[in-house]
Formats: C-alpha cells, sequence, structure tokens
C-alpha cells in the first residue's frame, strides 16, 4: 500500500475506521511492543524493600552498587493520557482533488487513536483551524474510540471552506486545559496566519514546560509546497486560506519563495530538537505507510 492516501481510497475502504484498523495490523506486526507504551508511568523515588513485597519493582542497578534491595515507587500508573490534535485549516485540503494532506492527517489520528485504545489507553481528538472546533473527552472505550472515528470522517468529508489557521492560540488553549502528564500528538502543515514564528514556538514550547510528551507530524506535499516543482507556464497562485491571488511564471517567485519556506522549515525542525519534541517530516508523495511504518519503527526502538 506504499502510495499517497486520498480520499477515494478511504472509500473504497470503507472509511477511515476501517483504513485505521487494517492500517494497524500491519504496522504491529514485527514490534515487540508499541512505541507508545507507558509514557504515563512516572518514576518518583526509591524506598527500602520490605520482605513480602512484589519483587517487581526492584531496582537491580542500585542493589549492584550499594548490595541493599530498594523499589521504585512510582507516582501514578495509570494508563497513557493522549490528545490528537488534526489542524483542519483550509491549506490541509490541499492538494484540492485528493485532500493528501487533510487525509493523511485524518488517518495518522486513526491509527495512533486505535494502536492506544488496544493498549487500553485514553485518547482525546481536538480538531481546529483558527479556533478549537472539537473537543473530545479522554477516554479509552470502545464507543468513545467510535465517536473519535465519525468525526474523523466527518472532517474529512466536509467542504475545505475558508479557514485560517491558529496553531500557537490552539497549543496554548491546550497547553493551559491538560492538567496531567500527557502525550500530545499534532497533525498540521504549521502554517500559521500570524506573521510572528516566535508565538508558534512559544506554543510548542508551552506543552513542553508543561513535561507534555508531544509529537509533531509536519504534513506537507513537498513537491509543491516544499519545492515548488511547477511546470514554467503561468499560473493563478491562490492563498487558500485568504483567498489572495496572484498571477505569475514559477521562475517569478520560486527563488524567493524557496528561500523563505526552507529558513521556516529549518527553524521549526531545530526548534522541535531544542525543545526535545519529536519531529517527522510527514511529506504525503512518501505514500502513507512508509512514512507512519518507519516512525513507529524508529520510536519502538527509542524504549
Amino acid at each position: 500500500m506504499n502510495q499517497e492516501i486520498n480520499i477515494e481510497q478511504i472509500r473504497s475502504y470503507g472509511g477511515v475506521e476501517l483504513l485505521a484498523k487494517q492500517l494497524v495490523a500491519g504496522f504491529i506486526t514485527g514490534l515487540h511492543k508499541s512505541p507508545f507504551h507507558g509514557f504515563s508511568v512516572e518514576f518518583a523515588e526509591h524506598r527500602l524493600y520490605n520482605t513480602g513485597e512484589s519483587t517487581r519493582h526492584i531496582d537491580w542497578k542500585v542493589f549492584g552498587k550499594t548490595d541493599r534491595l530498594y523499589t521504585k515507587r512510582y507516582e501514578e500508573e495509570t494508563n497513557l493520557r493522549c490528545h490528537i490534535l488534526v489542524d483542519t485549516s483550509s491549506s490541509m485540503y490541499y492538494p484540492e482533488k485528493s485532500k493528501g494532506k487533510i487525509a493523511f492527517a485524518l488517518l495518522g489520528a486513526g491509527v495512533i487513536a486505535n494502536m492506544l485504545q488496544k493498549q487500553r489507553d485514553a485518547v482525546s481528538l481536538v480538531t481546529f483551524s483558527d479556533k478549537i472546533e472539537t473537543q473530545t473527552a479522554v477516554k479509552s472505550t470502545h464507543t468513545h474510540i467510535h465517536q473519535i472515528f465519525t468525526e474523523l470522517n466527518r472532517v474529512l468529508l466536509q467542504d475545505q471552506g475558508k479557514k485560517s489557521s491558529s496553531i500557537s492560540d490552539t497549543l496554548h488553549a491546550i497547553a493551559d486545559k491538560i492538567h496531567k502528564r500527557s502525550m500530545v500528538v499534532i497533525f498540521s502543515d504549521m502554517f500559521e496566519k500570524s506573521t510572528d514564528t516566535d508565538q508558534l514556538f512559544m506554543a510548542l514550547q508551552h506543552l513542553r514546560h508543561n513535561n507534555h510528551e508531544v509529537l509533531l507530524f509536519h504534513v506537507t506535499d513537498h513537491a509543491t509546497e516544499k519545492d515548488f516543482a511547477f511546470d514554467e507556464r503561468p499560473y493563478e497562485f491562490i492563498d487558500i486560506e485568504s483567498g489572495e491571488k496572484i498571477k505569475a511564471q514559477p521562475s517569478q517567485v520560486k527563488e524567493y519563495y524557496k528561500k523563505a519556506i526552507d529558513e521556516y522549515y529549518h527553524e521549526l525542525k531545530l526548534r522541535c530538537g531544542k525543545y526535545k519534541i519529536d519531529f517527522v517530516e510527514a511529506d504525503i508523495n512518501k505514500g502513507f505507510d512508509q512514512v507512519l511504518n518507519s516512525f513507529l519503527i524508529r520510536r519502538s526502538k527509542m524504549k
């Protein structure tokens, strides 16, 4: 299935839910353990082992150094809480014919939600453009996950309209609402309506400052959005979110465009590294399974 995921392919599988479950079955094959397991267990302190207690949490490394038995005490051992954020602004519905970016994002959200539910982890879905549009509760029941898939399908099939994106406002709002340490997974092209990129980076830092595990899938169509690979002929370039139009030949704007976009992409990746945010370049032209599968395998090796 190494190809771009588009709306027709999703329909042929019966919707986001069925295709996501089929993809999960393929991704899990060969993985020794889920790459998402156990993020919510937080070590608190050591305490002396008492005879008769379970030996499960004995720290054998400490025993080797001190010749005394200590157990690890954990602050909490509840299941993982994951908030999946999907950017539904108009630019995410590009390319218009295939809805390539939004299709990738919604399928990615579905795959991760399904994997976590199988582990009995709690999941919330947040969709946003210039404001938060949908925010579900954080639950792990089958009914709840089915409701999330219903919402993912609705977003996929809706008209893109004219919706700008305010990623920084959304991330600040989510960071303020989430009180317990959680995983936050973001699917976005990171095209912000504001020209002040520092606001966006401050919002990402806000999540990490609150000790949340953050994963950013930077969803793009590299061929046109990054490499500006257009045939040399007259075009009318339209800002999907604002409706602004510019008539030009690619050669007239390519150098300026590529310089600006390359600098922004480089800075975004650099900041994510600085804040210890897992940054995933999700080029829809590489194929959904290639991008997500390589990411899951890489994360499984990190544990």
